[in-house]
């Protein structure tokens, strides 16, 4: 385990108390007093933060439009991308289960826990220190926010995988029914590293892409939601 002076350093806030931070740190499979009550406030706080940075930063966007970039950003793809960047998962105190089953890269307990860190934050000094923090870990996601609005399914699949370093998918064309002006087309994704293969339906070649890349993602976040 790193030190965890290092982890401060990259948060960009030192504690008055580090057992705050050994808490948030804490998995439920390696004892009772665990991070879980301090990411169900840091969940709250999360929601606030980057409502309030998007409200301030994108004064023309409609309150649609800045919730489902609120969702693009909160989701737990997108914090365990953070906690990436910052080596998170080589602080955590993992049970030898979790540790044998590759719990420190688990996107799930990367997510939860990045959210007990906001909330131990908050806890140890005050809601605007948490607030502080999450604006420097999220400003290049915040900064290119916009993107989130229009972007289509192969390069939300495309970034997820680039950011896990996962090989981009394969999109093979299995077959072309029908006449000319009603084909239907059957892509394939498929993604070597996660053997994962899915095949997906269109009018077009790029709407059955579409499709296919749709149904990768949510296979993967099934995966992941159920620890596989």
């Amino acid at each position: 385990m790193l030190s965890i002076k290092q982890l401060q350093l990259d948060l960009g806030y030192t504690f008055k108390d580090v057992s705050m931070l050994k808490r948030a740190l804490t998995h439920r499979s390696f004892a009772k007093s665990n991070n879980e009550r301090l990411e169900f406030v840091g969940d709250g706080i999360l929601d606030y933060a980057i409502a309030l940075s998007l409200y301030q930063r994108y004064p023309e966007l409609a309150e649609g439009e800045l919730s489902k970039i609120r969702a693009a950003l909160v989701n737990q793809e997108s914090l365990a991308e953070i906690a990436n960047e910052i080596n998170l998962g080589k602080y955590l105190f993992l049970g030898d289960g979790e540790e044998k089953s590759g719990g420190r890269s688990r996107p799930s307990i990367l997510a939860d826990t990045l959210e007990a860190i906001f909330a131990a934050v908050s806890l140890d000094s005050s809601v605007i220190e948490s607030l502080v923090v999450i604006e420097k870990l999220f400003l290049n996601k915040l900064t290119n926010a916009e993107n989130l609005v229009n972007k289509d399914n192969k390069s939300i699949l495309q970034e997820f995988l680039q950011a896990n370093r996962i090989s981009t998918p394969l999109y093979n064309i299995i077959s072309s029914t029908g006449p000319d002006h009603e084909s239907i087309f059957c892509v394939e994704c498929y993604i070597a590293e996660l053997n994962v293969k899915v095949i997906a339906y269109g009018k077009s070649k790029k709407e059955a892409s579409q499709i296919a890349a749709e149904k990768a993602l949510q296979l993967i976040k099934e995966r992941n939601l159920n620890g596989k």
